[in-house]
């Protein structure tokens, strides 16, 4: 039986779509932050939030724990996911080709926010100078660039803000929930409440309903990573992060009270 306090060893740092061994350009950036967001508004989130890929080892407290964080937010991933957005900001140029062009700005901000937690204006400098080589065939100048650098790496920070407030949240709780199961660790429910988190973020409408929860039931296996829960076990910690944005978020799009 793994003791609840000893986070496992994770068995690879995995591309989502590739399946290839990752490599951890985050590997510290985490830990300097991790304390001092704690307790942060989960009601700053704004809509889809990014997946970490990677082990989250032994994360629960500040920068000592950070130092052991091999995660990042996918590159890959995110990329596909500006790949959709992209073409409605008003900085994308129609006569732009997305693969060549805005793709490395996208990468550029995703891989530049997974290795340094400063904030972007005070970043900038250093990402200007280093576009020349970072571009790679686009044409974009960086000044056409910047604004795209400048979405990935907000949208990385948030991803990151995000999963550290969740950690610092039940990293100190889960082990009192009602739900906790002695033969599981922090490991095990980290990738539940962070399902639930990612779920409830992506549309400020959803309500948890029988179709939800199917839904999320049925993507569970995709989403569990190295859980050894099973989706009852996991259910209601993906529920209780569910409605924690709930609750951080204005009305009560859900209509249950809470």
């Amino acid at each position: 039986m793994s003791d609840k306090h000893t986070p496992r060893q994770p068995d690879a740092n995995r591309d989502p779509i590739s399946g290839a061994a990752g490599a951890h350009p985050g590997g510290v950036a985490a830990g300097g932050t991790l304390g001092a967001v704690a307790g942060a508004a989960v009601g700053s989130l704004f809509g889809p939030i990014g997946t970490l890929v990677g082990g989250a080892i032994g994360t629960l407290g500040g920068a000592a724990g950070g130092k052991a964080v091999a995660e990042r937010v996918d590159p890959t991933v995110e990329v596909e996911y500006w790949r959709d957005s992209a073409p409605a900001r008003d900085y994308y140029r129609a006569d732009a080709d997305y693969e060549r062009d805005y793709a490395p700005a996208y990468r550029y901000g995703t891989e530049s926010r997974n290795a340094d937690i400063r904030a972007f204006d005070e970043a900038e400098p250093e990402l200007r100078d280093r576009w020349e080589t970072a571009r790679g065939a686009s044409m974009l100048s960086w000044n056409d660039a910047r604004p795209a650098v400048a979405d990935a790496w907000q949208r990385t920070d948030q991803t990151w803000r995000t999963y550290e407030d969740l950690d610092a949240h039940y990293g100190e709780t889960y082990n009192r929930a009602d739900y906790y199961s002695g033969e599981h660790d922090y490991d095990d429910y980290r990738p539940a409440y962070r399902y639930g988190t990612r779920a409830r973020a992506r549309d400020r409408d959803a309500r948890w309903d029988e179709a939800t929860e199917a839904r999320l039931e049925r993507d569970w296996e995709h989403e569990r990573g190295g859980s050894r829960l099973s989706w009852q076990q996991a259910r209601h910690a993906v529920r209780d992060a569910w409605h924690r944005v709930e609750r951080a978020l204005p009305g009560d799009a859900d209509r249950d009270g809470r």
